[in-house]
């Protein structure tokens, strides 16, 4: 029976937040507040479900998967230029949030440990909603995205302190000062030892072994997850918070050069997760907590809506960026973080805080959400209208001239030449036209394949429509397709087709030339019959190249 009941609950917590992320997608409200509402729909309004301990339990699997991935989105590589800025705004927003946090939760007469829980949780902000945001626009690797990423792990790396502190707490029950003190510091402990093990592997274990098993692209996935579950394993070993054990592993695994692969491998199974944390975390909220708290919860959503975006503005533009940058980076801050419902439900465990508190986080989260993702989605026609009054005036950086070379965006690739399959033919393509002037991007699944090719390289499965928006499709001259693979390579007709971009396909025989002649390719190569120079020619003659 209590297997049917959790698949019962389980299976209407599904249906029912895939039926409210339909109906939420013409006004473009997040999935993640589609999800909480959800849960406030089968909870306190309906009374349809209530979280067991087997839910609970699945829910906070979601919740280490989803820090899991969170972490995966933080490669250092592409934050390394825009370093010193996002420490210096991530750091002085923490500061600003957390003391000016504190200080109206305690003008709104809560109690010094609540008003500390608070002031922290409204300290972070959410890099699942942004990242996917920001990758929605196509402006994640922008100058301003670059910063929001960079102030995100920033962001992080405090939130790791304050988990642990509260796994100290959480340790400390009827314990006395001294006893909590200890308790306190047995976490730190602990977290430091397994941070100095994610970065000893990171730097001689994980990357011989994914460079061995990415050779295998199918046991990718349950080598990233086996990762993240042994470090999750140690942190509940050393009586730290699992989540801490996840997060590392995925910021560990961020630095290998396959983090993009494993990042959209491990996605599908992490949407399943967050779903039913979120709604399970929306079946919690109490309703009558939740209206009693609307003062606090209107001043405080105003006061991360404006205060957090203030903030950045002003040390952002101190540093030499343009007021444009600024801005743009600051509304990307304007909510508060999947990790703040994760403190708020770890501070309800270990009875830090009331139901009251949880519930008040929780609407101060969706206000933020939802409001922050249309400043996002709209950013640029919001700064448009602003920088039209005398509001942002005042924000001209210090030393614009002399520093507005730092904002470099990065390059977009554009009529460029995608080469799928680093077989003999691929690899020879690749070679040959990179010599003659082409700008080319190498595709293989076999990152050995990828390895001493002239030209840049993108390791992943063309398979998957995610790769080749990564590669560049739209915006590229020409596709080539030296796989051997014929589903693969119907695939990538239609899609080059679809894409309005010329496509050169490997055809191994005359029925398959004539099916992608039908889905509309330049050209279909037979390469045993052709060389390499002939296939030149060839896409020269049929005008699917120009040199």
């Amino acid at each position: 029976m209590v297997e049917s009941s959790l698949l019962q609950d389980l299976g209407l917590m599904l249906v029912a937040a895939a039926v409210c992320v339909l109906a939420a997608r013409p006004a473009r409200i997040p999935s993640i507040v589609a999800y909480i509402l959800t849960g406030l729909l089968l909870g306190p309004i309906l009374g349809l479900v209530t979280v067991s301990d087997a839910v609970h339990l699945v829910s906070e699997v979601g919740i280490a998967l989803l820090l899991f991935l969170v972490g995966l989105e933080l490669s250092l590589e592409k934050i390394r230029d825009v370093g010193k800025v996002a420490v210096y705004a991530g750091l002085g927003q923490v500061i600003f949030t957390a003391g000016g946090g504190f200080g109206l939760c305690m003008l709104l007469g809560f109690g010094v440990l609540e008003s500390v829980f608070i002031a922290t949780a409204l300290t972070f902000s959410s890099t699942v909603v942004v990242v996917k945001l920001l990758d929605q626009k196509k402006e994640l690797d922008t100058v301003y995205g670059r910063i929001a990423v960079g102030i995100f792990l920033v962001q992080d790396l405090v939130v790791i302190v304050a988990l642990t502190l509260l796994s100290g707490l959480g340790r400390g029950e009827e314990a006395d000062a001294m006893q909590l003190l200890g308790q306190v510091g047995l976490a730190f402990a602990g977290m430091a030892v397994l941070l100095v093990a994610a970065w000893a592997a990171t730097r001689w274990v994980l990357p011989r072994g994914f460079q061995w098993i990415s050779r295998r692209p199918e046991a990718l996935l349950i080598w990233a997850l086996s990762w993240c579950f042994f470090l999750v394993l140690g942190a509940e070993t050393l009586r730290i918070s699992v989540e801490i054990g996840a997060f590392l592993a995925g910021i560990s695994l961020a630095q290998l050069p396959y983090h993009g692969d494993l990042r959209r491998r491990v996605h599908p199974l992490m949407n399943f997760f967050i779903a039913i944390f979120f709604v399970s975390l929306g079946v919690q909220m109490e309703f009558q907590a939740a209206a009693a708290q609307w003062l606090p919860a209107i001043v405080l959503s105003l006061f991360v809506l404006i205060g957090n975006p203030l903030i950045f503005l002003l040390i952002i533009t101190r540093m030499g960026y343009r007021r444009e940058t600024a801005f743009l980076t600051s509304v990307t801050v304007a909510q508060i973080s999947e990790f703040s419902f994760v403190l708020a439900a770890l501070g309800l465990s270990a009875g830090v805080i009331g139901e009251e508190i949880l519930s008040l986080i929780a609407v101060v989260g969706l206000v933020t959400i939802a409001v922050s993702a249309y400043m996002i989605l709209y950013n640029h026609q919001l700064f448009a209208w602003l920088d039209r009054t005398p509001i942002l005036r005042f924000l001209e950086p210090n030393g614009a001239d002399a520093e507005s070379g730092k904002e470099v965006e990065v390059e977009v690739r554009e009529g460029h030449i995608i080469i799928v399959g680093m077989n003999a033919l691929g690899r020879e393509l690749a070679r040959t036209l990179h010599e003659r002037g082409s700008e080319v991007l190498a595709i293989d699944t076999d990152p050995v394949k990828l390895e001493g090719l002239p030209c840049p390289t993108l390791f992943g499965n063309a398979e998957y429509q995610s790769v080749l928006e990564e590669a560049g499709l739209e915006r590229a001259e020409l596709l080539i397709s030296a796989l051997h693979i014929e589903d693969v390579n119907r695939l990538l007709a239609y899609r080059a087709r679809e894409a309005g971009v010329r496509a050169v396909i490997h055809a191994g025989d005359q029925v398959m030339e004539r099916e992608l002649e039908r889905l509309g390719v330049a050209l279909a190569v037979n390469s045993r019959a052709a060389g390499i120079e002939r296939i030149i020619s060839e896409l020269q003659r049929s005008q699917a190249f120009r040199p």
